[in-house]
């Protein structure tokens, strides 16, 4: 029996970062842009504001980029501060670089297991799929869904009872599957 369980995000993650102002280390994405026209060049930031004091500090997106270059849609939806945008941009490699941020997906996230129902089967096969790039631990993610602690699920791969063809030690952000033996 093939399972599907989801990964999904469920809202924004926090961005680590230095505050210039009370050196604490979270911002919260507000999902707005600013953009800045200078004749045909063009910035724009998706600010971001300090948990701790609340001082906005600008991510950016755009650095004095032709105002042609830039997709009308794209450019659309920084107007209409698209929080859908925000999500996206912070998922990309090149935007955090370049700002040197991390993200905190501490609370962003559940996991979708679609109900427990075939739990005491003898054999289950699960396919886990992430709707956003999110760093998981596969151990934390089996533990939850089959309502196990950690410890056992580290049990159950130690004695081969729990099998994958992907690493389930670390973090994974991208799709996996395994399988759970002897389970009934």
């Amino acid at each position: 029996m093939l399972k599907t369980w989801a990964v999904v995000p469920t809202c924004l993650p926090l961005i680590l970062r230095r505050c210039h102002a009370c050196a604490s280390e979270r911002f919260r994405a507000s999902g707005k842009f600013r953009v800045n026209a200078n004749h045909k060049l063009l910035d724009a930031w998706l600010l971001a504001l300090c948990t701790a004091c609340g001082e906005t500090a600008k991510l950016t997106v755009f650095e004095r980029t032709n105002v042609r270059s830039i997709a009308p849609e794209l450019l659309n939806r920084l107007h209409d501060n698209d929080p859908g945008l925000a999500a996206e941009l912070l998922q990309d490699p090149v935007l955090r670089r370049r700002n040197r941020i991390a993200l905190d997906w501490g609370d962003a996230w559940r996991l979708d297991t679609g109900g427990s129902d075939d739990l005491d089967s003898e054999v289950i096969d699960v396919s886990v799929r992430f709707a956003a790039r999110i760093p998981v631990r596969p151990v934390r993610l089996i533990a939850e869904g089959c309502g196990l602690s950690r410890a056992e699920v580290e049990r159950l791969i130690k004695e081969g009872k729990l099998v994958s063809a992907f690493r389930l030690s670390g973090k994974l952000s991208g799709d996996f599957t395994f399988t759970l033996k002897c389970w009934g």
